[in-house]
């Protein structure tokens, strides 16, 4: 067989050659770009999650990184933790069109990327970029897309944005721009989507008539921009128009026709404007979904067109001042889901077939004039969650359909005309939370069993009547219970007293009997309790007086007899009455005051110790029941002599004889307990208690400034003094307590050295804090200069931002000792002056209470010693022993408000202390601004002052369970940090400190111009 010739070399490479893959040739590096882009990991901190960019691979392989024709066109860094700066380099990708770095914590201003010429998108959003936009920005003139939305930039919003032409998306919104936006942005005709909601720093402007230009605008979203003036006729023209929001601004005027009219709109907001006026008749867009015109001054009738919107899905038009009635071909809308129209003049029957055709969710028609039944089939489709209509003029059975709609939640038919029973259903309905029916002819009983969440039932003036169903014991999530003026007869059952959750009970007005359960251990979150015109008997249980937060009884008109209960003069009560009752004997001491000149009227066997109340002495009472037998109280006296003689005996010899014969078995005259490594001695100590060191005093020892090296560093001493021994017990409390603070290891609380013991005098030994306490600070201008150490400094005004760190550390301070402590810890004394700053003003909390437990009785003390000082005491620490967390929480309360007004906490004014004068301005509804404290002038801390203000204001609330744990506050407070924000999203910019109380009025005794609403929604469901 011949040999086959032998390939040469030049035609084995060429096929080799040409076998490679097309890919493989197309895969080879662009250096130059790879090397921009490794230069840019490293200056952007090489990031983690940048680590797979490497030498090794092409940039087109890279996460983030977008090529065409082998160069790189996008770079995507997507919330990749960056918190460096973007550098100019970034422009030497000469082909780069897109660049996102959205979702990051990058600071600084603007970018400098104006040389990226090609880009087309720009997404800058979510970060903290702060300064102007840049008014050359037309330099990118090829961008189409844009979005600098959720940062600080401020200023104007520049007119050169006006010249980016092929601007198609444009989104400004949620910054701190407090200039003006231009109306040059009308002259981009290729955008379609324009949002600069949320910027409520703009400078009061109306909407530009230029923007009617804008012909392929779909969205236009200016919510919420600090709009003025009328709504421009020209935005009719925007015939492309899909949505459109300008809520929450201040609008006048009435709504242009033609707006309804534009044929592709699907939601129109206008909501929280001034807007008047009434609606067009007619509707040629039908495509509208969504429609909201609620909270203006729209006036007329509501047009009968509206029922020819078959997309319609949101229908609010609620807090107007519509009239007339409602068409019924809204009943007939096959897409409507929410209808709220609460609030308006609205009259007439409601359309009978709302329900009936749609899978509607919400029905809210409360405050207007409707008469007759409500419609039969509103959860027809199974899915209403609310209805609520009180305050009409309704009438007749409510439809038993809704006794079948388990999605219910809450039902609100107060203030109508209802009568005849209550569907079955409707009691048990599984997720309902509220059913409020005050104000009716309900007739019935109350059945056994309730809905398993049912936590709000109001029943009062109505009909109902048998007994109440021992079967209430199963109502374990029930927190107010009125049934007031009703049938109810019986007895009060034992059950009722089981209920754990219950705060608000009213069964007054009916015809209970028999006794009062004496068994109320349960009830410990009660405030109010009214049983008033009954004929109940019997005596008041005692242990009425053990419920730590009951603020009203009201037990009069009833046959109650025997004694008051002592007990009852331990609550607080804001509202006593037992009036009309048979009742006898002494009246409590501190019940004998004018504050209840009105609660013991037409009790004629009452009688007082000392005359403050208008009733006879007690004393005289005695005398005229008979006298005491001579013989025996003779007889009761030399017995009281003699244990007299024997106790002083015994205490002379335990006073004198024991303490000296201690002191002759142990000479040493003083201990040192050291909880951490020392630098210096005891001797360093002692030796240096002298009056050039002395830097403060109090009403329970004094304050030394101590040097215990050469280099400059410094103890605080505390000298506790007491002029007698101590006893055994009290001191191994001492120890114990001493203990468990030198445990203790947190950067925001004071470090407990040591403690130096001794017979009559302790010294506790601190970590010396140069810029000592925080009412120096706040209040120094109001006494004298701020002294730090030996040299006195001028005042110092503290800004915001310190003062918002000053908070935030403290509350980490108290938070670790209430949660992460074990036991427990609770301070008891939290105030401003135990609040320390050291040399970077980091806060830490001090002075932890100790003094007290060397506090003996019949000796001068302050009130620190006892239970706090003037102005931080938590109300109920005044009345009841039971202490826990929450007097810290309503302490530390009060340190907010001092932070946020300056003022000192007792003196809100001549008839309060701070936290009564907070609540009073707030109660009164005056601008929340005027209790800042005037040496503050940064202006844009007024939205975290504000939060601070409030959760201040919900710390101090008088009733504990509505105090927030310190958990809460240290999440608030630090959502108002912008550096704690960075280290999150920018989701949380806006902190809700949650609803302050509603009670504020019946705490405080202050009327408020608007209607309280509860937190089931009386107003609305949204």
């Amino acid at each position: 067989m011949p040999k086959l010739p032998f390939p040469s070399p030049v035609l084995l490479l060429t096929l080799l050659l040409i076998s490679v893959p097309f890919q493989v040739i197309s895969q080879i590096p662009n250096t130059e770009e790879q090397t921009v882009l490794l230069n840019l990991k490293q200056q952007l901190g090489n990031p983690p999650s940048l680590t797979s960019w490497n030498t090794t691979s092409s940039p087109c392989h890279w996460p983030g990184i977008n090529c065409t024709d082998n160069s790189v066109t996008g770079v995507s860094l997507k919330n990749k933790t960056i918190t460096e700066k973007i550098p100019p380099t970034i422009c030497n990708l000469k082909n780069l069109t897109s660049l996102d770095v959205s979702y990051n914590n990058i600071p600084g201003a603007f970018p400098d990327i104006l040389n990226c010429t090609r880009l087309q998108i720009l997404d800058l959003s979510q970060n903290f970029f702060v300064g102007p936009i840049p008014s050359n920005i037309d330099r990118l003139s090829s961008l189409r897309y844009i979005n600098v939305g959720a940062n600080n930039f401020s200023g104007d919003i520049p007119s050169s944005i006006g010249r980016l032409s092929e601007l198609r998306t444009l989104y400004l919104y949620q910054n701190q721009f407090n200039g003006t936006f231009p109306k040059e942005i009308g002259d981009l005709s290729n955008l379609e989507v324009l949002d600069m909601a949320y910027n409520e720093k703009f400078v009061p402007a109306s909407i530009p008539v230029e923007f009617g230009k804008l012909k392929k605008l779909k969205t236009l979203w200016i919510a919420a921009a600090n709009l003025m003036g009328e709504i421009p006729e020209s935005l009719t023209n925007l015939t492309s128009l899909e949505i459109l929001s300008l809520s929450v601004n201040s609008l006048t005027g009435p709504i242009p026709g033609g707006l309804f009219s534009l044929k592709n709109l699907t939601s129109l907001y206008l909501f929280s404007n001034k807007l008047s006026g009434e609606l067009p008749n007619s509707f040629e867009g039908r495509n509208l979904v969504e429609l909201d015109l609620s909270k203006n001054n729209l006036t007329g009738s509501i047009p009968e067109d509206f029922g020819k919107l078959q997309y319609l899905r949101l229908f609010n038009l609620f807090s107007n001042q519509f009239s007339g009635q409602l068409p019924a071909s809204i009943g007939l809308m096959p897409s409507l889901a929410g209808f709220r129209v609460f609030k308006n003049n609205l009259s007439g029957v409601l359309p009978p077939e709302l329900g009936l055709h749609s899978k509607l969710e919400a029905f809210e028609v409360s405050s207007n004039q409707f008469s007759g039944q409500l419609p039969q089939n509103l959860c027809a489709a199974g899915v209403l969650t609310g209805v609520v209509a009180f305050s009409n003029n309704l009438s007749g059975e409510v439809p038993q359909s809704l006794g079948n709609c388990s999605t219910l939640r809450t039902v609100q038919l107060y203030d109508n005309q209802f009568s005849s029973e209550l569907p079955p259903g409707i009691w048990t309905t599984f997720n309902l939370s509220s059913l409020i029916l005050n104000n009716n002819a309900f007739s019935g009983e109350l059945p056994s069993e309730l809905a398993w969440n049912l936590t709000r039932l109001e029943i009062g003036n109505n009909r109902f009547s048998g007994q109440i169903p021992a079967g209430v014991a199963s109502w374990k999530n029930m927190v107010v219970f009125k049934a007031s003026n009703n049938l109810f007869s019986g007895k009060i059952p034992v059950e009722l007293t089981s209920l754990p959750q219950l705060t608000t009970l009213l069964l007054d007005g009916n015809q209970l009997s028999s006794i009062l359960p004496s068994h109320i251990i349960s009830w410990q979150t009660l405030t109010a309790l009214n049983l008033s015109r009954n004929e109940l008997s019997g005596k008041i249980p005692a242990a009425l007086g053990s419920l730590p937060d009951l603020l009203y009884l009201d037990l009069s008109g009833n046959q109650f007899s025997g004694g008051i209960p002592p007990e009852l003069g331990k609550l607080r009560l804001a509202l006593l009455n037992l009036s009309s009752n048979k009742l006898s004997g002494m009246i409590p001491q501190e019940l004998n005051n004018l504050a209840y000149e009105d609660s013991f009227l037409n009790n004629s066997n009452l009688c007082v110790d000392t005359p403050v109340l208008n009733f006879p002495s007690c004393n005289t009472k005695l005398r005229d029941s008979g006298k005491i037998s001579r013989k025996y109280l003779a007889v009761a006296l030399t017995l009281a002599v003699c244990v007299l003689l024997v106790a002083i005996l015994l205490g002379f010899f335990v006073v004198r004889y024991y303490p000296y014969k201690k002191r002759k078995q142990d000479p040493a005259t003083s201990e040192l307990t050291a909880f951490h490594r020392l630098d210096f001695t005891e001797a360093n100590i002692l030796s240096n208690l002298t009056e050039s060191n002395l830097i403060g005093s109090g009403g329970s020892g004094e304050v030394y400034r101590i040097s215990i090296n050469h280099s400059g560093e410094f103890v605080a001493v505390k000298r506790i003094w007491n002029n007698r021994t101590l006893d055994e017990k009290l001191e191994k409390q001492f120890i114990a307590e001493i203990e468990i603070l030198g445990r203790i290891r947190h950067s925001n609380i004071v470090k407990l050295w040591c403690c130096i013991s001794s017979e009559n005098k302790k010294l506790l030994v601190y970590e010396y804090m140069e810029n000592q306490s925080l009412d120096r600070w706040l209040h120094a201008s109001k006494r004298s200069s701020i002294s730090s150490g030996t040299n006195s400094v001028h005042h110092v005004v503290l800004d915001w931002p310190r003062r918002l760190q000053i908070a935030i550390g403290a509350a980490q301070g108290l938070c670790y000792m209430h949660h992460d402590c074990s036991p427990q810890i609770i301070h008891r004394d939290v105030k401003s002056s135990n609040i320390l700053l050291d040399s970077e003003f980091k806060a830490k909390i001090a002075d932890f209470g100790l003094a007290k437990m060397l506090a003996k009785q019949g000796e001068p003390r302050t009130m620190s010693a006892v239970a706090g000082s003037f102005g931080y005491i938590a109300p109920e620490y005044a009345y009841t022993k039971k202490v826990n967390e929450k007097i810290d929480i309503y302490s530390f309360g009060v340190v907010l408000l001092e932070l946020v007004t300056g003022k000192e906490p007792n003196k809100g004014d001549e008839y309060s202390n701070l936290a009564e004068w907070a609540w009073r301005h707030y109660a009164e509804e005056k601008p929340i601004e005027e209790v800042f404290d005037p040496e503050i002038n940064e202006a844009d801390c007024l939205k975290q002052m504000t939060t601070v203000c409030k959760l201040g204001l919900r710390c101090t609330s008088n009733s504990p369970n509505d105090r927030p744990s310190m958990k809460d506050v240290l999440k608030i407070l630090r959502r108002c940090d912008p550096t704690e924000i960075s280290r999150g999203r920018k989701t949380e910019r806006e902190v809700d400190t949650a609803p302050l109380l509603s009670t504020a009025n019946y705490l405080y005794g202050y009327k408020r111009s608007k209607k309280v609403t509860d937190g089931e929604g009386n107003e609305s469901l949204v």
